[in-house]
């Protein structure tokens, strides 16, 4: 085991760009909602740099990249239904998890490691994805963006989840691919480990400042 999990009892997962590869699915599906609305689809490039503060703020972005303002509240009210409705639809179609993702998840809670997780993403998309996957009995608990009041970069879910299994913050570790894994694990006074190749705004993860850089999720295990 990596020398970062010493004195660890529990490990916080993020999903989209940790875990798995969901920009495929999450472009399609903005595309159909902006053009429903007669506008202009975006490409996953556009798609995986909006990636990260939950599913509202995607549809946000996209509708302001489209527009080139921000869209009113009716507007955003059909855009968002659509996104849920297409997304909902075919949410592993082209989802594929990241190489090291399997095996680790099961190795570390075959050791014994409680281990949870913690996505801004709808949490009634989480069972869908970890069921195409056969990784729902990996976690001892899935948080949505919408479980609690406040998602990442808030602490909330992560303090929330170590309460829940009487964990001290610092024996307690957050894996994650952007700025807000990072930052919600500092605030929340986990242990922080990201991964460079998700979906960080075009921000090179070791700028938020975690406390390790691995490669793959595989290097956790090694």
């Amino acid at each position: 085991m990596h020398p970062l999990l010493h004195g660890k009892r529990l490990i916080a997962f993020d999903l989209d760009g940790t875990l798995i590869d969901s920009v495929p699915d999450l472009t399609v599906a903005v595309a159909h909602a902006l053009a429903d609305q007669r506008l202009t689809m975006p490409t996953a490039d556009k798609v995986r740099d909006w990636v990260g503060n939950g599913a509202a703020v995607l549809v946000e972005r996209a509708l302001t990249w489209a527009l080139g303002t921000p869209p009113d509240a009716t507007l955003f009210d059909r855009a968002y239904a659509g996104f849920l409705h297409h997304y909902a639809e075919a949410p592993n179609q082209l989802t594929v998890l990241y190489p090291g993702a399997e095996q680790a998840l099961t190795t570390l809670r075959e050791a014994g490691y409680i281990l949870v997780l913690i996505t801004n993403k709808p949490e009634r998309f989480i069972a869908p994805i970890l069921d195409h996957f056969n990784l729902n009995a990996c976690f001892a608990l899935c948080l949505g963006g919408d479980s609690l009041a406040e998602k990442k970069p808030s602490p909330l879910p992560l303090l929330y989840a170590a309460k829940a299994y009487g964990v001290a913050p610092t024996e307690c570790l957050m894996v994650g691919d952007s700025r807000h894994d990072i930052a919600a694990g500092k605030a929340a006074g986990f242990t922080t480990l990201a991964l460079p190749y998700g979906y960080n705004h075009g921000e090179p993860i070791s700028h938020s400042g975690p406390d390790a850089v691995l490669t793959s999720l595989a290097e956790l295990i090694a």
